[in-house]
């Protein structure tokens, strides 16, 4: 009689049926089984589900979002403006050169409709500004000589001085006097603003698709000269009217001139590559960048000054405190072409995602289903192949009643 062997403490016997488990887990292969449920309501959930996900890939993938190209989005671009037109103001006649900041024309283009000029600047001292804070005095204790102010106009010399106007006193500063708001004069130019016209000259490429062009057609030389932007007669005219920008963009322009702001003149270059060069066209849009209601950042404006010399020495300037219309030229764009790997991509994603139809009936028919168990119990079925050697050890010796089962399975196959 055989000694019984010992038996292994339950601590060690469960971490041997872990062991076993992972590595029957590791060498079991699964295989789907097909089983056909005859239930119209869960067959026409699974069928719509397909259909919801092939009309997604079909209709917003591939047609709208065309996931069938490879893309390239951001073109390399160069911009160049032109503004042309003269305006009036009380006393004079403004043209291009002195209302158009900065003169060479880039992306970026300051119109200029209304100006505060400070005439005759000369270096000296003067009574300080009442816009600067705590420049108001009653004694010339109230001002402390050599204080700088960086929102001032210049250093205080200790005495509290008379106002330009009126019975107020501020200190006074040693700076280009007077002082802007001393003797400002008021000139808007913003009359015939509204006809002044921009050209436009945009050039894009991309480069990866190696494809170039630009938003004026090949006409002839003197095209330019007799024609206005229209989206609809003349597209490839890029010649706009600064009224007509001013009203794209839903502003008043009259407000606009004397306050100022920026407006932003947006150019699209959508490309589809796949068909002819002549459907890639720039599309226009307009909208006011700058914030419209904020009182303490709306408007533009910026100061510049001219100088006058005299026996070759500087003597005068004139300070001038600039209202306008800032043009902001900005592109964007993105060019697609047909390419095989996206477009396989793409495809096997479909074919995969259909595949979410079954799992979600399968997840139904499991749980939700009056016959749950029965269904889980056909669906699952488990084969032991009694040739394989698990864990490095031989298959237990059958029983006799075994033995007779096994003779009539050739295969060794045993179903559980």
């Amino acid at each position: 009689m055989a000694a019984a062997q010992p038996r292994l403490p339950a601590g060690a016997a469960m971490v041997r049926r872990l062991a076993r488990g992972c590595w029957s887990a590791f060498w079991d292969y699964e295989t789907p089984k097909v089983i056909v449920v005859r239930n119209r309501r869960l067959g026409f959930v699974h069928r719509m589900v397909q259909l919801l996900i092939l009309l997604y890939f079909v209709w917003y993938v591939f047609i709208v979002q065309k996931s069938y190209q490879d893309s390239e989005t951001g073109p390399e671009s160069s911009i160049i403006t032109k503004v042309k037109g003269i305006t009036m103001s009380e006393h004079k006649v403004w043209d291009v050169e002195e209302y158009v900041k900065p003169p060479e024309g880039g992306s970026v283009v300051s119109i200029i409709t209304r100006i505060e000029v400070t005439p005759s600047q000369t270096l000296g001292t003067c009574p300080e500004s009442m816009r600067v804070h705590s420049s108001t005095c009653h004694l010339d204790d109230d001002c402390v000589a050599g204080q700088l102010d960086m929102q001032g106009n210049g250093i205080r010399t200790g005495r509290c001085v008379p106002y330009y106007h009126g019975d107020s006193k501020t200190c006074e500063v040693s700076a280009w006097c007077p002082v802007e708001d001393g003797t400002s004069e008021n000139h808007f130019l913003g009359k015939m603003a509204p006809n002044f016209t921009i050209l436009i000259k945009n050039s894009i490429h991309y480069p990866k698709f190696k494809f170039s062009k630009g938003n004026i057609a090949s006409q002839k030389s003197d095209y330019l000269k007799h024609c206005t932007f229209d989206q609809d007669s003349d597209p490839y005219c890029p010649i706009f009217r600064l009224g007509f920008i001013v009203e794209q963009a839903g502003e008043n322009f009259t407000e606009l001139a004397h306050k100022g702001g920026v407006i932003g003149v947006i150019i699209n270059w959508n490309c589809d590559l796949d068909l002819s060069e002549s459907e890639c066209n720039p599309k226009y849009s307009f909208r006011r960048l700058d914030p419209k209601y904020d009182p303490a950042s709306s408007g533009y404006n910026f100061r510049f000054a001219k100088y006058y010399k005299i026996n070759g020495t500087t003597t005068t300037r004139t300070l001038i405190k600039a209202y306008g219309i800032r043009i902001d030229v900005i592109v964007h764009g993105q060019a697609g072409k047909f390419s095989l790997i996206p477009t396989i991509i793409n495809l096997a994603t479909a074919l995969t995602s259909i595949g979410v139809g079954s799992f979600l009936c399968d997840w139904i028919l499991l749980t939700f289903m009056n016959k749950n168990k029965l269904y889980s119990h056909k669906k699952f079925d488990k084969v032991v192949d009694t040739l394989d050697q698990h864990m490095g050890q031989r298959p237990p010796v059958p029983e006799p009643s075994q033995q007779d089962s096994t003779s009539t399975d050739p295969k060794g196959l045993a179903q559980l």
